[in-house]
């Protein structure tokens, strides 16, 4: 009697429990993302074609001002950061940065940039780049960005361009690439001239580990004499434009530099060209595509949500706010 008496109880809860789960994925149905292949005709489909929507800039813009004012936000100044005030670390949420005299003496007094800008071109790093031709496309935008400090040798210039008005630098890569400036600068400083008198883009304040290196990188510039001038993320924007995209339906642990120079660029410019945006392993004549266009190094599984990321990208391409470069450069009307 007993034993009749629970399993009843148990068979009571386990239809709960399947009448539970029925109604979560009806609220929130299982997102599932579109294979390669299916990315791959979709892009196709859509063809060369691209019609700027003037209302559609205007109004992502607006979204961004109203979420993340990148326009005073995006790096840390005098102006939005006086001393005393806390930056709270946006990748670790219980460290956080109290301005002082050193720091505050690193940053610039306001935005530096002459805004509104007007064509701007965000290179990302995909293997897509490779024999797209893309680079004369890229040297005519009025700004340029560019993401953790790729390299720009004359093997490449063709594809990606020569010139560059802002490039990230990813504290990752002062550890891994210049062992974290600890024993020579100079690889470093001779590397840097490939960016001519851009603006170098680091976000010092986003995880503990980074502030060193970041700073490190900032001091061995200025002493240098270097043209180049560092800027630090200010970390309340990248946090501001995470919730954002989150917002949007990208489910990671943060997103990718290239989505935050894009986010960037739609809050600053008129007219915003994607290039070398393409997380996939097919390109569109379906051949095996590099993660990178100077190497396949792949990035950490999970931590990112890359083809999330081109779908969305992909939305604004699709309704005139954004132009996102996926083929060939040189193709008629590409």
């Amino acid at each position: 009697m007993l034993l009749r008496c629970h399993r009843n109880k148990l068979s009571v809860w386990a239809v709960l429990c399947i009448l539970v789960l029925l109604c979560w994925l009806y609220i929130f149905p299982v997102y599932r993302l579109p294979s390669d292949k299916e990315i791959v005709d979709e892009v196709l489909r859509q063809g060369h074609v691209w019609q700027k929507n003037r209302t559609g800039i205007d109004v992502f813009r607006k979204l961004l001002t109203d979420c993340c004012d990148p326009k005073r936000m995006f790096a840390v100044t005098k102006q939005n950061s006086p001393m005393g005030k806390i930056l709270w670390y946006d990748g670790e949420f219980y460290h956080s940065h109290t301005v002082n005299n050193e720091t505050y003496s690193l940053f610039v007094q306001d935005t530096p940039l002459q805004l509104p800008l007007k064509r701007c071109a965000v290179v990302g790093n995909g293997g897509v780049l490779k024999q797209s031709g893309c680079g004369k496309d890229i040297d005519q935008a009025d700004f340029v960005m560019r993401c953790n400090l790729p390299p720009l040798t004359k093997e490449y210039t063709e594809d990606v361009g020569s010139r560059t008005h802002l490039v990230t630098a990813n504290p990752s890569i002062i550890e891994k690439r210049f062992q974290n400036l600890l024993w020579s600068r100079k690889p470093f400083v001779e590397s840097m001239k490939a960016y001519g008198s851009s603006y170098v883009y680091m976000p010092a304040f986003s995880m503990k580990p980074g502030t060193d290196p970041s700073l490190r990188a900032y001091y061995t510039l200025s002493d240098t004499s270097s043209n180049l001038t560092m800027l630090f993320a200010n970390p309340e924007f990248l946090r501001t434009v995470g919730k954002f995209w989150k917002g949007h339906g990208i489910h990671a642990k943060r997103l990718s530099t290239g989505l935050f120079l894009v986010s960037l660029a739609l809050g600053l410019c008129d007219e915003v060209t994607a290039y070398g945006f393409w997380p996939f392993s097919l390109s569109l004549d379906e051949q095996p595509v590099s993660h990178h266009y100077y190497d396949n190094v792949l990035p950490f599984s999970g931590f990112h949500a890359m083809p999330e990321e081109f779908i969305q990208l992909w939305q604004l391409h699709k309704s005139g706010t954004l132009r996102v470069r996926v083929g060939s450069c040189l193709a008629k009307g590409g």
